[in-house]
């Protein structure tokens, strides 16, 4: 079954005297369950497709579809609620909180979706942390974390309201090539056991050695779609 289908998409952006053509009419089918990539040089349009997948950013032209729902004719209001409940971003930055552990941070995107009671939030947030690999280390402070668990606790934090996608920026870029791999195990052990949608921007050959499919994009277009078995 399709979770996304994408038809025509394009993005301009207005840059005074030149508009930047990011999206050039991208189509495009996305099943559940899949774990793709998306792939391509910089300036390419791989961020920005993930930022209208997203809705982080709305579309020029072009239509996206969404769990059977087009997106174009919802407001932000309605665009806050889908993104919230139903789709969680891992960013290479990470994006936690600071002042908060690694509990707290993972808690506070479960707390968002407002439909578990208190013994739930916490019976949830300390099983998806256990998932990740971070048993113990629930009470650390990002700044008490190595780069590859923070990425775990932002793992974590993404799928802990078990969203239908998950879209991941650069998920490996500021980790070494051991701590990347384990991640990407991470990922890979979701997306089996929880049937998650993935769907990767990255430039790194490790995480393209893991997609089951590689979409490359170039001047804003489709240029590869390849499956794998």
């Amino acid at each position: 079954m399709a979770l996304l289908e994408i038809r025509g998409l394009t993005k301009i952006y207005d840059q005074g005297k030149i508009d930047v053509h990011a999206l050039r009419g991208i189509d495009l089918t996305v099943e559940q369950g899949e774990f793709t990539t998306i792939f391509g040089p910089s300036g390419s349009g791989k961020t920005t497709l993930l930022n209208l997948i997203g809705c982080l950013d709305r579309p020029t032209g072009g239509t996206i579809i969404f769990d059977g729902q087009e997106l174009g004719g919802l407001d932000k209001k309605a665009l806050a609620l889908l993104r919230r409940h139903h789709v969680g971003f891992i960013f290479q930055s990470y994006n936690l909180i600071p002042v908060l552990t690694a509990y707290e941070n993972v808690e506070f995107a479960i707390r968002l979706v407002n439909k578990y009671d208190k013994k739930e939030i916490r019976d949830r947030v300390l099983q998806i942390l256990a998932a990740v690999g971070l048993a113990g280390l629930e009470n650390r402070k990002p700044n008490e974390l190595s780069g590859g668990q923070k990425q775990r606790v932002a793992i974590a934090r993404a799928l802990v309201k078990e969203p239908k996608l998950v879209l991941a920026d650069e998920p490996s870029a500021n980790l070494d090539s051991k701590t990347s791999e384990e991640v990407l195990q991470v990922m890979l052990k979701m997306n089996q056991e929880l049937g998650t949608t993935f769907i990767f921007s990255t430039h790194d050959p490790r995480v393209m050695e893991y997609a089951r499919r590689l979409i490359e994009i170039r001047d804003g277009q489709v240029a590869k779609d390849q499956r794998r078995g």
